[in-house]
């Protein structure tokens, strides 16, 4: 098989599918490989091509493909589907994964390092505590509403909650007051779990020059500089800011038809995670601002004229453009008024 010069691998947790092509394009080998003998596999071929989808395991193969010298192509699914013939199989799939990475416009996934996707656990542990903890809170809440007991909303009142579910002279049954208390101390559990998750994401980014310089911009904290480096390897494969914020889901929809261009809502078609982090980071620093009164103009002026969610997205969607800028360059924040200074 010395005369393959690219393969498309359909990854599977047990069963493997390649599809290797010659330099012509002809089909030279089609074969399943089970889970153990990939690496023999691609260990006797010349470096070559190969495509894969980016999936849970993508990243694991792609290191370990790269290290055995082959130049390692990741996709998005949703640009692999549209080359997939009818009656799906994974023959079909790796044919097609075959397919769109020969097109000369695809765009490609860069593998990313373990260090990267360590942090990216992290995050997504600490998303799913947070889950599970704002459903014990929500559950405690509900059960004691059915026996008439209440109280504010926020963490004031889920603790006062406690305090009288561990008050003897609330009117409680046993049974139920047994099963509540479980549930108050799985939130406390949760919550000292997740204390722990943000401890170490602290210190992933203290310890870091790059997330250091992130944190700078207005809006951007230990959890939205650290989520960017872990979802963003090389900033430089994107060719400018815009392209990067359209990633992330900022710009609007496009519809366009005989000449004339409409623009909709924000896409949200990339990384929601991402979005959904510099838009809280933006939300938290519009409060702030309203609270002490905002010293930057043309942010006064935006949340006279439009709503206040509006101009966190749109702060949101600059603090993107910027953090591109900064990974690209490698320069510091400059702040709006500084870059004005300089200019005049």
């Amino acid at each position: 098989m010395t005369n393959v010069s690219r393969i498309g691998l359909d990854l599977a947790k047990n069963v493997f599918q390649v599809h290797g092509l010659d330099g012509s394009g002809n089909v030279v080998v089609r074969k399943q490989l089970r889970r153990s003998q990939v690496e023999p596999f691609f260990a006797k071929l010349s470096p070559v091509i190969v495509g894969i989808e980016a999936c849970g395991s993508a990243h694991h193969w792609g290191r370990v493909l790269g290290k055995l010298g082959h130049d390692v192509r990741m996709m998005s699914p949703a640009y692999v589907k549209p080359y997939v013939k009818r009656n799906k199989t994974d023959g079909r799939d790796a044919e097609a994964i075959c397919e769109a990475m020969s097109r000369p416009t695809m765009r490609f996934v860069p593998v990313k390092t373990p260090e990267a996707q360590a942090v990216q656990v992290l995050h997504g542990t600490r998303r799913l505590l947070v889950r599970q903890r704002t459903m014990s809170g929500n559950g405690l809440r509900s059960r004691m509403a059915e026996f008439g007991i209440v109280a504010a909303q926020g963490l004031k009142g889920l603790h006062a909650l406690m305090q009288l579910l561990d008050d003897p002279a609330t009117p409680l049954p046993d049974l139920a007051r047994m099963a509540l208390q479980m549930l108050a101390r799985q939130w406390e559990t949760q919550n000292a779990q997740i204390c722990k998750l943000e401890a170490e994401i602290v210190r992933a980014a203290t310890s870091d020059a790059d997330a250091r310089r992130l944190m700078k911009i207005p809006g951007v904290g230990p959890l939205g500089a650290t989520a960017v480096q872990a979802a963003v390897p090389d900033a430089s494969a994107f060719k400018s800011a815009r392209n990067f914020s359209a990633w992330i889901g900022f710009p609007p929809r496009q519809f366009g038809t005989g000449g004339k261009q409409r623009s909709g809502a924000m896409s949200k078609q990339g990384n929601r995670e991402l979005r959904r982090l510099l838009i809280l980071g933006a939300t938290a620093y519009l409060r702030h601002e309203i609270a002490r009164g905002p010293r930057d103009p043309l942010l006064r002026a935006m949340l006279a004229r439009r709503p206040f969610k509006v101009v966190a997205v749109a702060l949101a969607a600059k603090n993107a453009r910027a953090i591109w800028a900064m990974l690209v360059t490698g320069e510091g924040y400059r702040p709006r008024q500084h870059a004005a200074a300089l200019a005049a």
